[in-house]
């Protein structure tokens, strides 16, 4: 069996894992690379591998850094199956047309201002292409085994959001694992990751390699921002990443009401996307720690602001409320409007829940920009900015780490290090080697191994 690295390695985004097998090749992942422009480039050339000859794409889960570059194997003529799990291929279905979309407009944009080389920029798949390509898409359950021709496969699950598996090939006497991305042992809202079968190699993702999760109690720390706004009748604001991120707001602050923590108040989901995507968490219980009453409670309190209308009309709301809109780290969305509005306010509040890349809007004003600029003008940073810790779905390195133990590896198991950036890879591979028998290495992009 040859495994061929095309993505995911030596960086965070871009997952692509070419396995071959006797006659059958499939692709375990297919994601866009994300970030430094030095990166997205790599979106455009074209993959190293006859797209006629692959079987196949087995998806782990739906964040487009696994799932972005399947628009572009269709357009390019692939027509194989997409397994992936029932949950994922509904997120896809979001989260693959809402990236089209935004392809198509930032080539307009580019086109409209001659900000491109091309005389009419094309989007690398637009949102016609999305939607077609979800009739590849072929949903598998938890543990289901599919026999595709000298494979078999099956999905492990393993938290971080709903659908998210651990791809578990069999073939040629061998058994190798695809983490994908792992969630936490005791996360807020998603399910602990299942502990790993045995195994001949593993590829695992390394994306809090070099860092641990802080200890405090985000529900304490969320009261605290909330009552302290509240009490000066300000507004809070919370950008937010709609698949997860969102879900798991909505209902801390639900909880927190309930509980007499926090006073009742207003809560806004200004987010198209995020509502669709709540939706589909309240239809998949059994992977999350809620129950169904808690689920439609927290899509019951919350009040949702599709249309733009809903969404302007927000800003003659009385005070204070929470509106929580896209994007995460606040480099597009709604949220920039609320922006706009509210940054010059004291009593206002900004919270981040989530990590902030750099050269982001949110990670500006995280370290203390006094302005920002929205929309081509500057605006004054009034408002008090926060981060809420302690809400990210990827295990760090010690939980990833427990995982591992809890699992029925072998002590001397090959393990190739993935999905992290090269500070993270290299203390991840330190961390296991001088803490376990793993043998333990660090994928190279493009690079091939045997097994």
């Amino acid at each position: 069996m040859n495994i061929t690295f095309l993505g995911g390695a030596e960086t965070v985004t871009g997952s692509k894992f070419l396995v071959e097998a006797g006659e059958t090749r499939v692709l375990v992942d297919c994601g866009l690379f994300q970030g430094y422009k030095w990166l997205r480039k790599r979106n455009r050339q074209p993959l190293p591998l006859d797209i006629e000859s692959l079987d196949a794409v087995l998806l782990t889960h739906a964040h487009l850094d696994h799932s972005g570059y399947i628009p572009v194997l269709y357009k390019q003529g692939f027509r194989g199956a997409v397994y992936t799990h029932h949950a994922t291929r509904d997120l896809s279905e979001i989260l693959l047309a809402d990236s089209g979309h935004l392809q198509e407009e930032e080539a307009h944009y580019l086109g409209r201002h001659g900000l491109s080389k091309h005389e009419v920029p094309a989007p690398l798949y637009d949102q016609n292409d999305a939607e077609a390509c979800m009739e590849l898409f072929e949903p598998v359950g938890f543990y289901e085994e599919v026999l595709l021709g000298d494979i078999r496969f099956h999905l492990h699950p393993v938290g971080h959001i709903l659908g998210a598996a651990c791809i578990i090939i069999e073939a040629e006497g061998k058994c190798i694992g695809f983490s994908g991305d792992v969630g936490r042992l005791n996360d807020i809202f998603m399910r602990a990751p299942a502990p790993l079968p045995a195994l001949d190699m593993l590829m695992l993702e390394s994306t809090y390699g070099n860092r641990r999760h802080d200890n405090a109690d985000p529900f304490s720390q969320l009261a605290d921002i909330v009552n302290e706004t509240v009490d000066k009748g300000g507004n809070i604001l919370i950008p937010a990443f709609a698949v997860g991120r969102a879900q798991v707001l909505q209902h801390m602050l639900t909880a927190l009401m309930r509980s007499g923590r926090i006073p009742k108040l207003p809560v806004y989901l200004d987010s198209p996307m995020a509502i669709d995507v709540s939706e589909i968490y309240c239809r998949y219980e059994d992977q999350h720690r809620l129950s169904r009453s808690e689920c439609h409670e927290m899509c019951g309190t919350v009040q949702y602001s599709r249309s733009v209308q809903d969404s302007k009309a927000l800003a003659d709301q009385a005070y204070p409320h929470v509106i929580i809109a896209g994007s995460g780290m606040a480099t597009g969305g709604r949220i920039l409007h609320h922006f706009k509005r509210l940054l010059g306010q004291h009593r206002t509040t900004v919270i981040f829940a989530g990590y902030q890349a750099g050269g982001t809007r949110g990670a500006k004003m995280v370290s203390g920009a006094e302005r920002v600029k929205i929309h081509g003008d500057w605006f004054p940073v009034k408002a008090r900015v926060e981060v809420l810790s302690g809400l990210s779905g990827h295990g760090d390195f010690t939980e990833i780490e427990q995982w591992l133990a809890q699992s029925a590896l072998a002590p001397e198991t090959p393990i190739n290090l993935i999905h992290g950036d090269p500070e993270a890879l290299e203390a991840m591979r330190d961390h296991l080697r001088m803490n376990s028998r793993y043998s333990v290495e660090v994928a190279g992009y493009h690079s091939i191994v045997r097994i």
